[in-house]
Parts: C-alpha cells; sequence; structure tokens
C-alpha cells in the first residue's frame, strides 16, 4: 500500500537520556527490545536480559533509559509516530474524505505493510507488542504526571490524524476525538479478544483474513455514526427552511431548538 523513505522519526527527547537512533548500540538496544517483548512479554522483559542479549551491560542500557517502562513508552511512541507517517502517505492523493477514511482505518489494521527504510525496528512485531500490551503504557497511576511531559502526545497526534478525517466526512459529527480513540481501541481489542477471548467479539482469531474483517467491523462503527449523523442534519435542514437559509455572509444551520445560528458559533 505504501512506500516508506528513509525516516528518523522525532520521539519525545523526555522519554529518554540518549536518543537510541544516534547509536549503533541504541539501535541494537531498540531492535531486541521489540524482538524480546513480544516473544516473552513485558512482564518478563528486563535490563539484565537485554544486555545479555545484545552483548553489553545494563549499565550501558541506562544511558539511553532510565528503566524499563520509560523503554515501552518510547516503543509505543515509535509505533505512533509510525502511523501518523503511514496515514498521510496513503491519503496524500486521495481527495473523497470517505475514502481517505477507509484507508485510514485498513493502515490502523494492517500489520504486513514493513517499513523497510527502517532495518531495526519490526514495525509488525511492534504492532502485536501494541495490541497486546500496548494499554500497560497509559493505563496506570503516574499517567497524568508523564503526560505533564508529553508522553503521550504521538498518541493524541494519531486520534488527531483520524479526527480531522471524520471531520472533513461530516463537520457536524460531534465527538470526532472521541470515535477517532475508539476506532483505534478497538482495532486493537478485537484483534486481542479474537485471538486470546473469543466470547468478548464476534470474531474469529483462527481466520486468516482477520484483519480484513476487524476492518470491516471498524467500518461498520466508523460510516455508521459518521453517515447517521450526516443524514440526520441533512433531514433537518430539509424539513425546517429556516434552517437552509443562506446568505452571502454565511451558511445558517439548525441549532437544536429551531432556531438558526451562524457557522463557526
Amino acid at each position: 500500500m505504501d512506500h516508506l523513505p528513509f525516516i528518523n522519526l522525532k520521539i519525545n527527547p523526555n522519554l529518554y537520556s540518549k536518543d537510541p537512533q544516534d547509536t549503533d548500540l541504541g539501535k541494537k538496544i531498540i531492535e531486541n527490545s521489540v524482538i524480546m517483548i513480544d516473544e516473552s512479554g513485558l512482564e518478563q522483559f528486563t535490563f539484565k536480559k537485554l544486555a545479555e542479549t545484545i552483548s553489553s551491560t545494563e549499565t550501558s542500557i541506562y544511558r539511553y533509559f532510565e528503566n524499563k517502562h520509560q523503554l515501552f513508552v518510547y516503543l509505543l511512541n515509535w509505533y505512533w509516530e509510525w502511523m501518523v507517517i503511514r496515514i498521510d502517505l496513503n491519503t496524500l492523493n486521495i481527495s473523497s474524505p470517505l475514502e481517505k477514511l477507509k484507508i485510514v482505518m485498513s493502515v490502523i489494521v494492517d500489520t504486513a505493510k514493513r517499513n523497510t527504510a527502517i532495518k531495526f525496528v519490526d514495525e509488525e512485531a511492534l504492532h502485536r507488542i501494541v495490541v497486546s500490551e500496548g494499554a500497560k503504557g497509559y493505563h496506570h497511576k503516574l499517567v497524568d504526571k508523564e503526560n505533564q511531559y508529553g508522553f503521550f502526545l504521538s498518541y493524541k497526534k494519531l486520534c488527531g490524524r483520524v479526527a480531522d478525517l471524520i471531520q472533513e466526512v461530516n463537520p457536524e459529527f460531534p465527538y470526532p476525538r472521541a470515535l477517532a480513540s475508539m476506532l483505534i481501541e478497538t482495532a486493537n481489542n478485537s484483534l486481542y479478544f479474537a485471538q486470546h477471548l473469543p466470547r468478548l467479539t464476534d470474531l474469529d482469531g483462527k481466520d486468516d483474513d482477520l484483519s480484513e474483517r476487524v476492518t470491516k467491523l471498524l467500518e461498520f462503527f466508523a460510516f455508521g455514526l459518521v453517515k447517521q449523523k450526516l443524514q440526520s442534519v441533512e433531514s433537518k435542514t430539509t424539513t425546517n427552511p429556516s434552517a437552509s437559509e443562506s446568505t452571502n455572509e454565511g451558511h445558517s444551520v439548525s441549532n437544536g431548538n429551531g432556531q438558526a445560528r451562524a457557522d463557526g458559533e
């Protein structure tokens, strides 16, 4: 679907003491962290095991990251930034807002497209980590403090991109950011539930077309909500003449109380 040029992702510097993208050791830390967490899980992952795997020392790893949690959130930010880039690239020459939104939902779910320009990160493995363990990065007691340091700005940017496309489809939709974050979380939860807790979903984790079915699920929710609201607005402007009057100074729409208001209020 996409062809990614050489990219050096910009990650919040509050997440590291030394940028791992600047050195060979740093890249080995990132590469092997993804592999080890994907294979054994976050709980079993330690700096001691990582140091042994890369033939280095724990002290060397601590020069890059203060602790395991900080490294984990760094990996999540990498994933979120990568998703923003993929969305931007895949919607670059698309004019239809509906088609853009459809592409976005495919990008959210798709795990088959590797960014071959960044050799030291397996984004497919990273996606599996996000699906199975991603919520641990921000579902904890210190989330408010970490939020002050911008630990989740990349996630907010990703949700913002999706919300902007939702508003392109329907500027009157009242909950674009809520729907954007819901779609991203639903994509991850649906994949996880289908594979591990099947009674919590209607999807089959053994289905070879699972990613495609999750995409269809997202489309059902997104288009159902956004287009339903769009049809509701169109219906109101058709049945309420006062809400469809327009002048050279602006366009009026109903405010829900039978009164007209100008755009931008």
